[in-house]
């Protein structure tokens, strides 16, 4: 990266432009030496200045602090001598504030060096969020996908809850899931399930195959886990098939079963009783078995994690999920039920979330795409 590239980005930051900065400089400096010129204290104020430089290089760039340091410099120089401050003395506290200017110069250049590695480091981890998470909103030739997607820590960009659609010859297949935990761990066997569903939601002909992979990838990372010392962890899942039937097939491995929204009317699907989370199926005796519902045309899909339905308000009151969605039901809006959804919860608990965040959307779309030749 270039220098002027460098300087380019840092200005998109937090930064104080030139004639604020210049201006507010100056207003001080006034301040300070008409204070000191009307009063005439035995004590000198001017000297004072000395800490501008200092203030300048905690919010601007390097070239601003030298200026100011420069600048503090000579008004030091000519106050002294129009006040009458011996030339020793005048001398000496020019040497304190050439020093000190200097010291606040490279602090600000090393400030500025950290930000720039910040930003380096936000900027792969952006990359690395969109090679991971897709990108929304997207379309397939069944269905228009929107979300929201907020891990709790913010700087990982990656959370334990992920998603994903895939297209495939046996139509769009759809991920949503909730890791055990948080941090690294939690993301790492995040990442496992992911790479498990975009491979087995083109391989395998069947939804219950493309589960049982995944069940596999999980196990696989809970072994991993064992031999370096960390938990097993289990992963809530849903699965969906959808093509270009009216009926979707869904198989619920202990997740949150999906919203239906059409003709002003919000409820929530019934799937059946969830199947063991991933991670568990050599515990229960009962193999997963995908359940079926009607998904028409004009109608929409909400799909999410407990991030949404665990939340609380001050009073401890969980989030109204599906009130919420009724309500929205006969109010759609602009169609921004994702975003609708993110910032009402947000109001809903008056805090940070404790939890990720994953909302899906999925709407039939009310004509195919068109097709490219």
């Amino acid at each position: 990266m270039t220098d002027d590239g460098r300087r380019g980005r840092l200005r998109d930051g937090p930064r104080v432009s030139t004639p604020v900065l210049a201006t507010g400089v100056f207003l001080v400096t006034v301040v300070v030496v008409a204070l000191d010129v009307a009063t005439g204290t035995a004590v000198r104020l001017f000297p004072l200045l000395i800490f501008l430089p200092a203030l300048v290089s905690g919010l601007g760039e390097v070239w601003q602090t030298a200026a100011t340091s420069l600048w503090v410099i000579v008004v030091e120089i000519v106050t002294g001598v129009y006040v009458g401050v011996p030339p020793a003395d005048n001398l000496l506290a020019s040497g304190f504030m050439t020093v000190f200017g200097v010291l606040s110069v490279l602090g600000c250049r090393y400030r500025v060096r950290r930000e720039e590695e910040v930003f380096r480091l936000r900027s792969a981890s952006a990359a690395l969020q969109r090679l991971i998470v897709r990108p929304l909103p997207l379309r397939t030739a069944d269905v228009l996908v929107d979300g929201l997607y907020q891990p709790v820590e913010e700087d990982t960009m990656v959370g334990g809850d992920m998603y994903e659609v895939a297209t495939s010859r046996h139509g769009t297949r759809v991920l949503i899931a909730d890791v055990q935990g948080k941090g690294l761990p939690a993301i790492g066997t995040a990442l496992a399930v992911l790479g498990s569903f975009r491979e087995a939601a083109y391989r395998e002909h069947t939804l219950t195959g493309v589960v049982a992979a995944l069940e596999t990838a999980v196990v696989r990372q809970n072994a991993f886990a064992s031999h370096t010392g960390e938990p097993e962890r289990l992963v809530t899942a849903l699965v969906l098939d959808i093509g270009r039937s009216p009926v979707v097939e869904a198989v619920n491995c202990g997740h949150i079963a999906p919203f239906l929204i059409r003709d002003g009317v919000a409820c929530q699907m019934d799937l059946g009783e969830p199947a063991v989370p991933l991670g568990l199926a050599a515990l229960s005796t009962t193999p997963r078995r995908g359940a079926r519902f009607a998904f028409p045309r004009g109608a929409t899909l909400l799909l999410c994690t407990d991030g949404v339905t665990e939340a609380r308000d001050r009073h401890g009151a969980f989030y109204p999920l599906e009130e919420r969605l009724r309500l929205w039901a006969r109010e759609p809006g602009d169609g921004r039920l994702a975003a609708a959804l993110g910032a009402d919860l947000r109001a809903f608990t008056g805090a940070a979330p404790r939890d990720d965040i994953a909302i899906l959307t999925l709407r039939r779309t009310d004509e195919p795409p068109p097709v490219n030749r």
